[in-house]
C-alpha cells in the first residue's frame, strides 16, 4: 500500500501504526494549506521509530534549539557536522566530544520530537506523503528515538479537539479486547489503566462509562488509544437474546385436547376390535 494522501482518508495515528508495523524507514511528509499561509512538516523514521522532525529541510533545526539554548555557537554546530562522520548523528557526536550531555540531548528530543510531532494531532486536513528513499538527515538527529506508538499515546492524551477522529472512535456498544499477554509494556496513566480493566470483550463502552462514572465520548476517546497502539481491539458485544415461550390461545388448546380426544377413542376402539378376533 502506498502512503499517500490524505488525512481525512487516513489519520495521522493510523499513519503511525501503519509505519510502525512496517517498520518502515524514511520520511513522512505533511502538507497543510489555506487561504492563509502554506506548511510542511516532516518526521523522520527509522524501522518504524521516530528519530527526527522538523519544518523545513535546510538541517537547520537542531542547530538552532541548541544555540536557543545557549549552549553552542550554530556555526560551531554547522563546521562540526560537516567533519563528522555521515553516519552519525550530531547529537551523539557532540555529547562524544563532551559538548552536550545525555540530559541535554533528551530536552532536545522533547523539544524537536515529542512537542512538535504532538501539536500534528491537531491538523484535520493535511496532504501526506511516505517517502522510502529519503536519507535521514544526521544533522537533525539527537541520536534518540521512540516508538510511534508512544508518541501518538502521549499526542492523543493531550488532545482536546476530537472532531476529526470523531468517526474513528469505537462504537459505544462495541467492547474492546486485549491483544497483549499480561499488563502493556506502554506506560498507560490512571484512566487508561482502569479502562483496561475491562478490556474482556464482553463489556461494552457505555457499560464501561456507567460503571466508572465516566463520560461515554472519555471512554470512547481511551478505547481509541488503546486500540491505535496495538494494545486492544475493538469487538462486538454479545448479547444472550431472550428465551421466549409461545403462548397457544385458549381457541388452539381446546382444539389440541378435542384432538387428542378423538384420537385417543379410536386407538381403543382399534384395540378392542383386535383382541375380539385374537379369542
Amino acid at each position: 500500500m502506498s502512503l499517500n494522501g490524505y488525512l481525512s482518508q487516513y489519520s495521522l495515528p493510523e499513519l503511525f501504526q501503519l509505519i510502525q508495523q512496517g517498520q518502515k524507514t524514511g520520511r513522512l511528509t505533511l502538507s497543510c494549506s489555506n487561504q492563509m499561509q502554506h506548511a510542511n512538516h516532516y518526521i523522520w523514521f527509522s524501522n518504524g521509530a521516530i528519530v527526527a522532525a522538523a519544518n523545513q529541510l535546510n538541517q537547520d533545526g537542531l542547530a538552532s534549539m541548541i544555540e536557543e539554548r545557549k549552549w553552542l555557537k550554530k556555526e560551531i554546530i554547522s563546521t562540526i557536522a560537516r567533519i563528522c562522520a555521515t553516519n552519525t548523528p550530531i547529537g551523539l557526536y557532540l555529547k562524544g566530544q563532551n559538548l552536550l550531555n545525555a540530559e541535554q540531548l533528551k530536552i532536545l528530543f522533547y523539544l524537536q520530537v515529542m512537542r512538535q510531532v504532538c501539536e500534528l494531532f491537531k491538523l484535520k486536513e493535511a496532504r501526506f506523503y511516505f517517502d522510502n528513499n529519503a536519507p535521514i538527515p544526521m544533522a537533525e538527529m539527537t541520536g534518540l528515538s521512540s516508538q510511534a506508538t508512544e508518541i501518538t499515546l502521549e499526542g492523543l492524551r493531550v488532545l482536546k479537539d476530537w472532531s476529526a477522529l470523531t468517526e474513528k472512535l469505537p462504537t459505544s456498544t462495541s467492547g474492546i479486547v486485549s491483544i497483549v499477554k499480561g499488563y502493556p509494556k506502554l506506560s498507560l496513566n490512571k484512566l487508561e489503566s482502569r479502562v483496561w480493566e475491562y478490556t474482556d470483550g464482553k463489556t461494552s463502552l457505555s457499560k464501561i462509562a456507567k460503571q466508572l462514572n465516566l463520560p461515554i465520548e472519555q471512554v470512547q476517546q481511551i478505547a481509541f488509544r488503546l486500540v491505535i497502539v496495538n494494545l486492544a481491539q475493538e469487538v462486538p458485544v454479545i448479547v444472550n437474546p431472550l428465551v421466549t415461550t409461545k403462548v397457544k390461545l385458549a381457541s388452539e388448546i381446546e382444539e389440541g385436547d378435542r384432538q387428542s380426544t378423538q384420537i385417543s377413542r379410536s386407538f381403543v376402539q382399534d384395540l378392542l376390535g383386535f383382541l375380539s378376533k385374537c379369542q
